[in-house]
């Protein structure tokens, strides 16, 4: 189906400035953020279920969250799309920010977060699959809304160390807005790009500010979205979804599974992911990160590459990536878990 008709490509030069401009607002926002963050002690403590070594305020998330909102929401007013599908994204992204901004503040129950979570990506594929020339995909109903919820999710549990998260959103976002060029879909994805790029320089090297709930889990909402919209338009097959976010996705899935298995809360903070085991390894957050960030950046490059021009192939190379990721897990965090040592920054 093809929810988003192609309106034209946007020169170059407007997808720049309008990257720039909301880099701007973001970087703005994030650092008043910060420092209402700090005024009101909404600050991560170190601990032993955390990866860093010192208090770091928590919510600065809001910046490209607001600009991701903002942005959805002004596309029906351009022509960019069918309106009720940009509606259904920002309200969508909005009922997940403020279930995180009240975690930020004074924590939210894992229930009511999940519920919120569940509705709003129901909410979104409801009006997704029910476009003009969705056909018979209603069936796909249940899987579509598991999968941008545990988006939403994974995005929140793989936020545990210095720029992990939003460096993984950004290599997506650039790899979606390719992917879905001449939409508008593309044009947002391209304003998500734009808002990462204005929070990167708060929250790595060294994190000056996480992006808490807010930013995390509306970033994994946001990204969700955008890659169910692509593969409903056939501009990529749907194993994409799975491929473009394996990093991320299979750390978080493998993980869970284990804890499950194990009887433990997997919805608990805890060190398990393989990221953090590469810093309890002795590994430094921008060495970790930048392991995540070149796996991400290879496969999202090779499988856009290949839904441009080679589309035959994004199945069986999709299913070769996900299982060497899946492969490369188990056989990592073995080694790992053999000789740990403590976080170094």
């Amino acid at each position: 189906m093809m929810p988003d008709a192609a309106q034209g490509l946007a020169p170059a030069p407007f997808i720049v400035a309008m990257m720039l401009a909301a880099a701007l607002v973001s970087a703005l926002l994030t650092w008043l953020a910060r420092g209402f963050a700090l005024r009101r002690r909404m600050v991560d403590e170190p601990g032993r279920r955390r990866s860093h070594a010192q208090a770091t305020p928590r919510g600065g998330g809001v910046g490209f969250v607001l600009v991701a909102i903002a942005a959805a929401a002004s596309l029906p007013l351009t022509g960019w799309g069918p309106a009720p599908l940009w509606l259904a994204f920002a309200l969508g992204s909005a009922a997940v920010a403020v279930a995180g901004g009240l975690d930020d503040v004074g924590g939210l129950r894992p229930r009511w977060r999940f519920a919120v979570h569940l509705a709003s990506a129901a909410g979104y594929c409801l009006v997704l699959l029910g476009m003009p020339g969705s056909g018979g995909e209603w069936a796909l109903l249940g899987l579509a809304v598991l999968y941008l919820a545990g988006l939403v999710n994974a995005w929140n549990f793989i936020d545990g160390i210095d720029g992990i998260a939003a460096s993984q959103g950004l290599v997506v976002a650039v790899a979606l807005a390719c992917l879905s060029a001449g939409t508008g879909a593309g044009l947002l994805a391209w304003t998500l790009a734009g808002g990462l790029l204005g929070f990167l320089p708060f929250n790595m090297p060294r994190a000056r500010i996480f992006m808490g709930d807010v930013g995390s889990g509306t970033l994994g909402f946001a990204l969700g979205a955008l890659a169910l919209q692509a593969a409903a338009s056939g501009a990529m097959h749907w194993l994409g979804m799975l491929v473009l976010v394996s990093a991320c996705g299979i750390d978080t899935a493998l993980t869970l599974v284990k804890r499950i298995l194990q009887g433990k809360a997997w919805w608990s903070a805890h060190r398990e992911h393989l990221y953090q085991w590469l810093v309890r390894r002795g590994s430094s957050h921008f060495r970790a990160t930048a392991s995540y960030f070149l796996w991400t950046a290879t496969v999202c490059a090779l499988f856009a590459y290949l839904a441009l021009v080679e589309p035959g192939l994004q199945a069986p190379v999709a299913i070769f990536v996900l299982a060497l990721a899946a492969s490369a897990w188990f056989l990592l965090r073995a080694r790992l878990r053999m000789s740990v040592r403590g976080p170094k920054r």
